[in-house]
């Protein structure tokens, strides 16, 4: 999909690219079960990595941030020295051409500030690491077989009406709904009392809390989490 859009010119929408560098397992949610692929990190894998996305940094579509390709991290954490990964990257693409990037990575599993890993800014990644209110036990009867964790998806737009202030560069995330319960079975992770009505209200507050404090323009930018992924109950795009 990736090599058709950057071929097909008339797919006018803006876009950047997110690295999800975590092994492809089974299981699906980011932790290590029956590994399918795994990923290795080495200075040569971060040269080959820059190399193989080099074409869509160049592409006149493509997102920047003061005039500076995007290009985000799903778990930086994951690399060995994430540091030396971001210096080796932004070497080669000064001495190929592209200029500066401006590296991002999502709050998926932690929430420090990118400087730890030579970053420029940080995206948050609701419902990951949120800590909502675990309400499974408000929501009964449920079927004897059915065994997952039920989270109270409208306190992010409680929390949305006070945003706490930014210490760094951190983009706005907002996510329309969350069900795993498709890929993990038992176990799942819901989210309830979503509607399309509190979701356009948690995404005007991001986008005013984003107007308020965020003064270059290029840098204006808000996040949804996710666009279209069936699988885990996260998607915008129309059913």
């Amino acid at each position: 999909p990736l090599e058709n859009w950057l071929e097909d010119k008339s797919l006018d929408m803006p876009f950047c690219l997110c690295w999800a560098n975590e092994n492809w397992s089974r299981r699906w949610d980011g932790m290590d079960q029956e590994i399918l692929i795994g990923q290795d990190h080495s200075p040569q894998d971060d040269l080959a990595f820059i190399a193989e996305v080099a074409p869509y940094l160049r592409d006149s579509r493509y997102i920047r941030i003061d005039g500076k390709p995007l290009l985000l991290v799903y778990r930086p954490s994951l690399l060995p020295a994430a540091a030396d990964t971001a210096r080796r990257w932004r070497t080669w693409c000064r001495e190929n051409g592209i200029g500066e990037i401006f590296l991002a990575y999502t709050q998926s599993f932690e929430s420090v500030s990118p400087d730890r890993y030579g970053f420029d800014a940080a995206v948050e990644f609701p419902p990951n690491n949120s800590a909502p209110p675990n309400i499974t036990h408000t929501v009964m009867p449920l079927h004897e077989n059915f065994v997952a964790t039920v989270y109270d998806w409208s306190v992010f737009l409680r929390r949305s009406e006070n945003y706490p202030s930014r210490k760094y560069k951190l983009f706005r995330t907002v996510c329309p709904g969350w069900d795993n319960t498709a890929r993990r079975k038992r176990g799942g992770t819901v989210f309830i009392n979503n509607t399309p009505v509190l979701y356009r209200k948690w995404l005007d507050n991001a986008i005013r809390d984003t107007l308020a404090h965020v003064k270059e323009p290029s840098e204006r930018l808000v996040f949804v989490n996710a666009w279209n992924e069936w699988a885990e109950g996260a998607h915008l795009e129309p059913d």
